[in-house]
């Protein structure tokens, strides 16, 4: 039987500026989000009905029901195209990502479906319109259709390119405590001091070198072992290290492989409870 295939690959924020609390619970924030060269798979082959799988390490307590993101994108797709165009699928969900680890996950799971729906049954969807249609189910899910770099305001669903930023291939190390992290009680303990915009010159390296994620304090709150994650990850002397998200998941990035492999080998020696996982930016 054939098998659809697509990778929800990790997301990264290489920054978080949150600059207002809004009337209806949101943030306004300016984002430059990134992604890793691995993450979660999902497969889906013809089926009678519609049904989902979840396996994996942190397959544990996660919905395979209608509320699942996964099955969303696909019943929106659905209604919007017909389902003469896009028939029951049978999908397996494989989680590879820590789960309210501030990477995406979901979102990331979710674009992947809609790609894998794009390619199989309406090519005629570009990135554009794919991240339209399926963005309404999450403000990061937008960013992750594409999941190539990108500067992200609003609540992060108002995307732009930035080519001036080239990252690709950079060595990327994902450290996480195993311990979940709450978006929304992280994002209520923002202290509302707007501290500036993300980028205000020319020179974007530099002005990332600057930059901060302004949920790092309120999430170490929450979750005390990111400090250390940081800590660890300061030491070993990457060129940029920093928290993702909300957390509790941080990210080192390094100038070679090889020095991004003895990090990893070195943490996983010294906090073999940690989750690792090495990789490049896309």
């Amino acid at each position: 039987m054939t098998a659809f295939r697509e990778t929800g690959w990790a997301k990264i924020n290489l920054a978080l500026h949150v600059r207002a609390r809004r009337a209806d619970g949101y943030h306004e924030i300016e984002t430059l989000f990134a992604f890793v060269d691995g993450g979660d798979a999902v497969t889906a082959e013809f089926g009678d009905t519609d049904n989902l799988a979840i396996d994996g390490e942190f397959a544990e307590g996660l919905s395979a029901g209608g509320d699942n993101l996964v099955m969303q994108v696909l019943m929106l797709l659905r209604g919007r195209y017909g389902a003469d165009r896009v028939p029951p699928l049978a999908v397996t969900l494989t989680k590879r990502l820590p789960v309210a680890a501030g990477i995406g996950g979901g979102s990331a799971d979710a674009a992947a479906m809609a790609r894998l729906i794009r390619t199989h049954f309406l090519p005629e969807l570009g990135d554009a319109t794919l991240a339209r249609l399926v963005g309404s189910l999450g403000a990061d899910i937008a960013a992750c259709v594409a999941s190539t770099t990108c500067l992200g305001v609003g609540v992060g669903e108002e995307l732009s390119a930035v080519p001036e930023l080239r990252f690709g291939g950079t060595p990327v190390l994902l450290v996480n405590p195993r311990q979940p992290v709450a978006t929304g009680p992280v994002f209520a303990a923002w202290d509302g001091i707007d501290r500036g915009p993300l980028f205000t010159g020319s020179d974007l390296r530099a002005q990332l070198l600057g930059a901060r994620n302004d949920l790092q304090r309120p999430a170490i709150a929450q979750c005390p072992a990111i400090a250390d994650i940081l800590l660890e990850l300061g030491g070993l002397r990457p060129w940029l290290a920093r928290m993702s998200g909300s957390g509790a998941t941080c990210f080192a990035l390094f100038d070679a492989a090889a020095e991004r492999d003895a990090a990893a080998a070195l943490l996983a020696e010294r906090h073999p409870g940690w989750w690792l996982m090495a990789g490049t930016l896309r």
